[in-house]
């Protein structure tokens, strides 16, 4: 994972566009998703997962919208997890950390920080 935005919640739904998602700059720009990068959507709401690519918001701050195909997939007020991946060599991940914006109930970003799993509370092997 190379960046995530965190619980968004989708702003509108509209099959008439070719598709992708257009994303509010803010948010978009703290976690480093570049336009037209390829990104992966989850839906919290009713578990629909698929791909498309991110393309600046023109609606205005705060706008989460799919268009083209995956319209039907979301619906507003639905909270969504937005995820990018990239490849790196061994060399470039030392002391990587994937960027996490977290984001309110209007999209705006409320924290930014890098996620670490707690090996130990999960269970898993050091």
């Amino acid at each position: 994972m190379k960046s995530r935005i965190h619980r968004a919640t989708v702003t509108g739904a509209d099959l008439s566009y070719v598709g992708s998602i257009p994303l509010d700059p803010e948010p978009t720009a703290l976690a480093d998703v570049l336009e037209h990068e390829q990104v992966h959507v989850l839906d919290i709401d009713n578990a629909a997962r698929f791909e498309t690519c991110a393309i600046p918001g023109v609606g205005g701050p705060g706008q989460v919208v799919l268009i083209g195909a995956a319209a039907r997939l979301v619906q507003p007020g639905d909270k969504v997890i937005v995820i990018t991946y990239a490849q790196y060599e061994d060399a470039e991940l030392a002391g990587f950390a994937p960027r996490v914006v977290r984001v309110d109930a209007a999209n705006r970003p409320v924290a930014l920080g890098t996620e670490t799993l707690d090996r130990e509370r999960h269970g898993l092997a050091s």
